[in-house]
């Protein structure tokens, strides 16, 4: 018996309803918890279930890797907004089943902002701008130890401005501050191994103080089960070296003579960069002649998230051993000498 247009009505209907069902995502279809009671259960470690839902943007960045990697690994579900999708798959592997959630985004897009945000109870902000936050009970961002509004160099003042943004927008936020850091795909060590002359600028006096990633990443995942910790934590390296110093442990480490490029005065680079600004494509930016050669500032560490910083000789063989030449590549390490007058400490 053939049916009439009144019967087909609720057929049609159930028809376009699950049509839009498949087109839903997971989690829309089910509801989760984003500010009920945090439950965890299982054993600890990475198949374990802290009962948190982070959301980490900049999460493809140096940082955001280790970030998301110290997360998965202690059970908690960590969603993962990408642009490019060739950049987010070796984080699928860090979490557990279903613990890595990827989430295709723009950043010019509320919309989509807020559907990375819709189930998170924390937000890391790993990227250079702030994002409303849609009702999400925490909110870290980072920025950098020698964020300044009266830096000489506009990067650090941009980030000074950035700490500001997200005051006046979530006055409850946690601002981390780190200090240049260290890693296997780090701009520090390898840098000097590969390009030693764009360190010699200033004389080789400027002042850091270099903090390992993975005790970045440790910390900022620390903070998930702290309640609330409002204001800056400073997390600074162990120790205060300068460039001089650090070109000299990368070739005690590496077996490579010390480069024979000149020393560079400031105000030389500045003018070559300047220069080279002007007539040709520039390999070097003068703000980033004067941030590079702007000395850490001595923000106190904090030692309120339970890690202590390594200090960088530990792991300078691990990241610099790739440097070495078939013969040296198994020879054991030598430091340089201590860190006295000789090197300016």
């Amino acid at each position: 018996m053939l049916a009439t247009s009144t019967n087909c009505v609720p057929l049609r209907r159930a028809v376009a309803q699950q049509r839009k069902n498949l087109q839903r995502a997971y989690h829309d279809l089910v509801a989760l918890p984003k500010k009920g009671p945090i439950v965890s259960y299982g054993p600890p470690g990475r198949s374990a279930t802290t009962g948190h839902v982070a959301t980490v943007f900049g999460c493809t960045g140096f940082l955001g890797r280790y970030t998301v990697a110290k997360l998965a690994k202690a059970g908690t579900q960590v969603v993962i907004p990408y642009r490019e999708e060739d950049e987010k798959r070796h984080l699928k592997p860090m979490g557990d089943l279903g613990q890595i959630v990827m989430t295709e985004w723009d950043l010019r897009r509320d919309d989509q902002i807020e559907e990375c945000l819709r189930h998170s109870d924390i937000v890391y902000n790993l990227v250079g701008r702030d994002t409303n936050q849609a009702g999400v009970p925490r909110f870290v961002h980072v920025s950098h130890l020698n964020a300044a509004h009266d830096s000489p160099s506009a990067f650090y003042k941009s980030k000074a401005r950035g700490d500001d943004l997200v005051r006046e927008a979530f006055p409850d936020a946690t601002i981390v501050r780190p200090a240049i850091m260290f890693g296997y795909e780090d701009r520090l060590l390898n840098n000097m191994a590969l390009w030693p002359i764009w360190w010699k600028l200033n004389n080789m006096a400027t002042k850091i103080r270099p903090v390992h990633v993975f005790d970045v990443a440790q910390a900022l995942a620390n903070l998930i089960s702290v309640p609330s910790l409002p204001g800056v934590l400073n997390l600074p390296g162990p120790s205060t070296l300068t460039y001089e110093y650090l070109l000299t442990l990368v070739s005690s480490v590496t077996y490579n003579p010390h480069s024979r490029a000149p020393v560079v005065p400031k105000p030389v680079a500045l003018a070559l960069a300047r220069a080279a600004q002007a007539v040709w494509w520039p390999a070097l930016s003068p703000d980033e002649v004067v941030a590079g050669t702007s000395t850490m500032l001595t923000c106190p560490a904090t030692g309120k998230v339970g890690v202590v910083p390594d200090e960088i000789e530990q792991h300078a063989i691990s990241y610099l051993r790739r440097y070495r030449s078939a013969e040296n590549f198994t020879r054991p390490v030598v430091f340089p000498s201590s860190r006295d007058a000789e090197y300016g400490l």
